[in-house]
């Protein structure tokens, strides 16, 4: 090959590598080296309710021998963006089936680009809609053959965090739901929830740390499990690129923790 030929296919192919490594990064705080990132096979699926209304959705698989526990993912107010599909593959680099479905899908279609537009359509969102596409998620993890029946757990994200909360009192199968800085579910029906719960909260967000006395109190009456941190430093969707404290060691603290509650609950 000619030395400039051979010059061209070089670039390229670092270009490639910078691409590859500035997505997964896009994730969370990784350094760039191929062998930090996960291994996984992802794919968009569409997911059809029992009344036949289809949930667009993003899985990816973990490289395991075995069946793997499965977490379901619930995004932002903003609705799916790009960077919930990279939290789905950051937990099945951790060896979790994941998948994260758009639900705003169901009824309005692809989350739009502008992020604005997608969180006014999230607000006209009825909960028991959402609750049904959760189901719908829910069903379809725990019917995959990777899939280890009923091993299955929540993570979600500000508005999301606040679904993670209030699906645990939906559905009694439930294992574990993680709530990053999300509101609670009314205090009626926190006796519902059968999961072990985790939460996770940002030292400046009092408009949700303000609850988490009275919800702890809840929990402790209610006689369910519920644990919480709150990260110094970090301020309301900080596991989220561009958010307070998100360039700061607390997002590996509070991810260490979220994939320790895993183990503990889904191992």
């Amino acid at each position: 090959m000619r030395k400039g030929a051979l010059s061209t296919v070089m670039v390229a192919l670092a270009g490639v590598a910078a691409g590859a490594i500035a997505m997964w990064a896009l994730g969370g705080r990784v350094g760039p080296r191929f062998d930090s990132m996960p291994t996984t096979h992802g794919e968009w699926v569409t997911i059809r309710r029992p009344d036949g209304a289809a949930i667009r959705a993003y899985v990816a698989y973990p490289e395991r021998k075995d069946k793997a526990p499965a977490i379901l993912v619930i995004h932002e107010i903003f609705g799916l963006t790009n960077w919930e599909p990279t939290v789905v593959d950051r937990l099945a680099g951790a060896g979790y089936v994941a998948i994260v479905p758009d639900l705003l899908s169901s009824r309005f279609g692809a989350t739009p680009a502008d992020p604005d537009s997608g969180r006014k359509l999230t607000a006209l969102l009825d909960p028991a809609q959402v609750d049904a596409d959760l189901d719908a998620a829910y069903a379809y993890l725990d019917g995959l053959p990777a899939v280890r029946r009923d091993d299955i757990a929540t993570i979600g994200f500000c508005w999301g965090g606040g679904r993670s909360f209030e699906y645990a009192t939906a559905n009694p199968r439930l294992r574990a739901a993680v709530v990053c800085y999300g509101p609670p579910p009314d205090s009626a029906r926190i006796a519902r929830i059968k999961a072990r719960v985790l939460g996770v909260y940002g030292e400046s967000d009092e408009r949700i740390d303000a609850t988490l006395p009275d919800v702890a109190r809840w929990m402790q009456a209610a006689g369910v499990s519920y644990a919480y941190d709150v990260y110094p430093g970090t301020g309301h969707g900080f596991l989220k690129p561009g958010r307070k404290g998100s360039d700061t060691d607390q997002v590996d603290r509070a991810w260490a923790r979220i994939l320790q509650f895993y183990r503990e609950t889904l191992e």
